[in-house]
């Protein structure tokens, strides 16, 4: 295995298992032992004499010198909660004795700063939570120069490492991220809410990333503190920092604990492969499209999923996420999987039973391949522009409508933003349009419009405008596979007999073609190509995404080239932007669209054209939003 540091690229074969073994924490017999001291510092920080627990390794000689691993307590306990709770001594002695361990001093301190530091009375008063954070002071003033007086020790930050648990969990993130001149090695097992929040304890992710040796973050699945840990772990992903995200089955106790111990202290002090840390974790995270309570699917850190489902009956179960897994039963009928890892951003999959696509019942459902399926939301380093933000948020409103184009009920989503109500205003409006299998619904759920729209207008870079998410399937029409020129006069006719007087007669907005746009991705992108085109005087900004003429049906496209030659000023005249985006050479429109703006070039039709990388998927659509709608109405 290729492995390098953070710092360099020394080669090293790290082969951690990913759970203790039986047996780890129990004392053996015919090893080596380190030796437990118990011993008094001076803390010129509290104005006392203070107490710790320092465990030397076994062969301890002041001959060497050792790196030094500080270890913190919780809320309610002292420096002996780790001996009373964790043996730590019997679990590195094993490790010792199986040669898996750099030797290091590991020191136990009292991580309660105060005069008296006892863990009695209530854990919880004032002073007792504030004398934890007065613990920074004491432990980099007054322990750390103690221990390196006393022991023989190597004082640089890449020989010192601080970790602990629950509180000491939060004071290991804070003070170790705090204070990256003097560790290198950082971990936090159930850290509490006392942890700081991530953009304080990382506000310079590149430093981070150069400095860390290891961050470690781990908790158990049922432990109540875990979103301290999740959210730490979100952001460090976002900022792309390495470091382990570690979740195993368990709760708030000392067999999670010990577990972290025993696999964090294994990094210590060597060279770390990078590449392989998402790879250390038992479980996942339950993924943001599961229902309420669902454990599976689970994210691992890797964006790996973990498919489980119960079916005794079947014979045959497969998860369908575009590749198709096959899973596997076990003796209580549960049927699992791991897939590969997947791209970011939402996929629509499938259970397949049997051979009977279904959804998946611990999944939220979406509308979207013809029919209700299963999605899920893999993260997204780059997706903080649709992330819930503490911004101001605008509605989306649920209107039906009666279509004098159809004679039928219809439905549409708008979005009005924030202030529409308390506002006098009169607002620009973007017509947006789904793709094939999809409808109205889309544009609001999996593309996760509004969100987009309020974080944009926050930061203004969007100005605030009425968005309508349109029902573009007609009635009657056969779908994609009766898509001819009569369908898109027929949408052309909705838009402008149904949904435009429907909305002007409803919605506080402008009625000009300075502020409306119409904009659509796939089957939309050739509707917005049809009725855009032909009516420039109704809309002055058009956005095609992951669209194009069909460079195969002549019968379709050539009208439409032939009217775009015929009318190409005023085109260009009456369009303030046409903007024409694809994802990348594996969306299936690619070729499409290479060859129709080749023709739009022939025909000087002028266009602005981006591609951002994820094929023909929501990632894509998600982003073309966003980058268009922060060109309109300006």
């Amino acid at each position: 295995m290729a492995v390098g540091t953070l710092m360099g690229s020394t080669a090293y074969s790290q082969t951690i298992e990913k759970e203790a073994p039986k047996g780890f924490d129990q004392v053996r017999t015919g090893i080596a032992a380190g030796k437990l001291d118990s011993v008094q510092y001076e803390s010129k920080t509290v104005g006392t004499r203070r107490k710790a627990l320092i465990y030397t390794p076994p062969g301890y000689s002041k001959k060497k010198k050792y790196p030094v691993l500080y270890l913190l307590h919780g809320i309610g306990g002292d420096e002996k909660e780790w001996l009373r709770g964790g043996s730590p001594q019997v679990i590195l002695n094993n490790l010792y004795a199986e040669k898996k361990l750099e030797p290091m001093i590991v020191v136990m301190p009292n991580g309660r700063a105060m005069k008296d530091d006892r863990a009695v009375g209530n854990v919880f008063d004032k002073d007792k939570v504030e004398a934890f954070a007065t613990f920074e002071k004491d432990l980099l003033n007054d322990l750390i120069p103690f221990v390196e007086k006393n022991y023989s020790t190597l004082k640089d930050r890449e020989h010192r490492a601080i970790a602990g648990l629950s509180m000491g969990g939060g004071q290991s993130l804070n003070f170790g991220l705090g204070n990256l001149d003097k560790f290198a090695w950082v971990g936090g097992f159930s850290s509490a809410p006392n942890t700081k929040k991530p953009e304080e304890l990382v506000p310079n992710p590149d430093e981070a990333r150069k400095q860390l040796k290891l961050l470690w973050i781990s908790c158990g699945d049922a432990d109540g503190l875990i979103t301290f840990s999740k959210r730490t772990h979100d952001y460090l992903y976002e900022k792309n920092v390495p470091h382990v995200y570690y979740i195993e089955p368990g709760v708030h106790d000392f067999k999670v604990w010990k577990n972290g111990l025993y696999m964090f202290s294994q990094f210590l002090f060597k060279p770390v492969d990078v590449a392989s840390l998402p790879k250390y974790t038992v479980l996942g995270s339950p993924a943001s499209t599961n229902i309420r309570t669902a454990k599976y699917p689970q994210i691992l850190p890797d964006n790996r999923v973990i498919f489980r489902v119960k079916a005794p009956e079947a014979q045959k179960v497969q998860i369908d996420l575009g590749k198709k897994y096959n899973m596997v039963k076990d003796t209580s009928g549960f049927w699992t999987v791991t897939t590969d890892s997947i791209s970011r951003g939402f996929h629509y999959y499938s259970l397949l039973i049997d051979g009977v696509a279904v959804v998946d019942p611990a999944s939220e459902t979406f509308y979207g391949m013809g029919r209700m399926a299963s999605g899920i939301e893999i993260p997204d380093r780059d997706g903080g522009y649709y992330a819930l933000k503490d911004v101001p948020h605008g509605d989306i409103r649920i209107k039906r409508y009666w279509s004098k184009a159809s004679n039928t009920w219809r439905e549409m989503y708008v979005y009005t933003p924030p202030g529409y109500d308390q506002s006098g205003a009169k607002y620009p409006v973007l017509y947006l349009l789904h793709g094939g299998g999809e409808d109205q619904r889309g544009w609001a759920t999996q593309g996760k419009t509004n969100v987009i729209l309020d974080n944009l207008i926050a930061e203004k870079k969007a100005q605030p405008m009425v968005v309508v998410m349109l029902d573009g399937n007609i009635p009657n029409s056969g779908g994609l596979a009766g898509f001819n020129e009569n369908v898109l006069r027929m949408f052309e006719n909705e838009l402008k007999q149904g949904a435009i007087p429907f909305i002007e007669s409803n919605f506080r907005v402008q009625t000009d073609a300075k502020n409306r746009a119409l904009a659509g991705l796939s089957m939309g992108g050739l509707q917005t190509l049809y009725a855009g085109i032909k009516n420039t005087d109704l809309f002055s900004q058009l956005g095609v995404f992951s669209s194009g003429w069909f460079a195969n049906n002549p019968k379709l496209s050539e009208p439409q080239y032939e009217f775009m030659k015929a009318n190409a000023s005023t085109i260009n005249g009456n369009l303030k932007t046409f903007w024409i985006s694809m994802g990348g050479k594996e969306d299936i429109a690619h070729q499409n669209c290479q060859v129709m703006m080749k023709k739009f070039d022939d025909l000087g039709i002028k266009y602005q054209y981006s591609e951002y990388a994820g094929g023909h998927t929501w990632p894509v659509w998600r982003h073309d939003l966003f980058g268009f709608a922060q060109l309109l109405f300006k």
